[in-house]
């Protein structure tokens, strides 16, 4: 699965952890782990919530080069 996500980067970064984030945001750490090893993806919505937390642009939290025109069939 490609690592469509930065948010265990910026966590390390900021020298934060899961739980801190899962606290942060009012949400389960199970799902805040499923997002931190990119075994899923948070919804919008939740990622802005997650960058509002770490005080980070989106932008930030986002591998820009797996989403590649190529990669998805784009022009």
């Amino acid at each position: 699965m490609a690592k469509l996500n930065r948010i265990r980067v910026v966590l390390a970064e900021r020298d934060l952890n899961n739980k801190w984030l899962s606290d942060k945001l009012g949400k389960d750490p199970a799902t805040v782990s499923k997002w931190v090893t990119n075994t899923t993806q948070p919804s919008l919505e939740a990622l802005i919530a997650i960058a509002n937390a770490l005080e980070v642009p989106v932008q930030e939290l986002v591998r820009q080069e797996d989403f590649s025109h190529e990669k998805f069939g784009l022009k």
